[in-house]
């Protein structure tokens, strides 16, 4: 059993949402000239600042003539040194984000004072943790939940920016996602139009399984409590033929998770264009069926495709 709280919101509404909140705390993004544009950048400026330390008052047994000298070596070590417009232009965090094909969004972000750090990347509803490399950049491409997509970029000083594209095609695709935290890993298998598994039809993140759509994962296994998504895409354009394409869930049930509760969110676009958000409660196995694997039929709800 699993219980399933049900949420149904506008992509615009979610991602405005997780906008207004944002940028509340980190402060506007660059403006795209138009409703078309295809992409925008943002950047946001880092800036260290330690509180409390000016006007300290120290005190001395020095005679009086040899205090002030004391007092001003002092107070000049203790004083933090204020970072200059350089300083921050050479940290500013900024992100780039360009529709690409398949109604996904390739992300370009360079953080050059968060090399090999966490980042965190949030997308209507869904959240994943990636890291940096050596120069504080990444890139990656992540299947949109909404036409004019919004990202917001966060690294571990709570420092942020915002990047968005428009995706032009995302119309043409129904699309199932799963989020959830922790060293977990949930895997969506896709049987389309009646195919079992192991033949052509049988989709899931495995790079070997073959079919007409296709399972994106994403997370960061070096962190314990990282957010990790897998994303289910099928192009309803290049359906030739009517039929369902039956979702199941596995998990593995290991000794991080055997006998805990896993909270389990999911997003769904379909034919209908809105953006289905439910919070889930999965609870697993106890710690004598570690190595086993729970299959879930009945997690995600089939799609149903009808031929162009």
């Amino acid at each position: 059993m699993f219980v399933i709280k049900n949420y149904v919101t506008t992509g615009g509404t979610v991602a405005c949402a997780l906008a207004i909140g944002y940028l509340m705390q980190y402060g506007s993004p660059a403006q795209p000239d138009g409703a078309q544009a295809s992409e925008s950048v943002a950047t946001a400026n880092q800036s260290s600042v330690i509180a409390g330390l000016e006007g300290i008052v120290l005190t001395s047994s020095l005679p009086a003539d040899e205090k002030t000298t004391d007092i001003e070596t002092s107070q000049r070590a203790l004083r933090p040194n204020r970072s200059t417009s350089s300083d921050r232009a050479n940290c500013a965090l900024s992100a780039r984000a360009k529709a690409v094909s398949g109604a996904a969004a390739h992300l370009t972000v360079k953080a050059p004072c968060h090399g090999d750090e966490r980042i965190e990347i949030h997308h209507s509803g869904l959240t994943v943790t990636q890291r940096t490399d050596k120069n504080g950049a990444l890139d990656l491409t992540i299947p949109a939940l909404s036409e004019y997509a919004i990202f917001l970029i966060s690294v571990n000083d709570q420092t942020g920016t915002v990047a968005t594209t428009h995706i032009p095609d995302l119309a043409n695709y129904n699309r199932i996602a799963l989020q959830w935290q922790g060293e977990t890993d949930l895997q969506i298998h896709a049987l389309e139009f009646g195919a079992s598994y192991g033949t052509a039809g049988h989709v899931s993140s495995d790079p070997d399984t073959q079919g007409t759509g296709n399972v994106t994962h994403l997370g960061h296994a070096a962190f314990g409590d990282a957010q990790n998504i897998e994303i289910y895409s099928f192009p309803a354009d290049a359906a030739n033929q009517t039929g369902t394409i039956e979702l199941t869930v596995e998990a593995e049930v290991t000794k991080a998770n055997c006998g805990r509760d896993l909270a389990v969110h999911s997003l769904e676009l379909r034919e209908d264009r809105r953006l289905r958000s439910r919070d889930l409660t999965l609870p697993m196995p106890d710690c004598a069926q570690v190595g086993d694997f729970l299959v879930l039929n009945n997690l995600l709800q089939d799609l149903t495709i009808a031929a162009n």
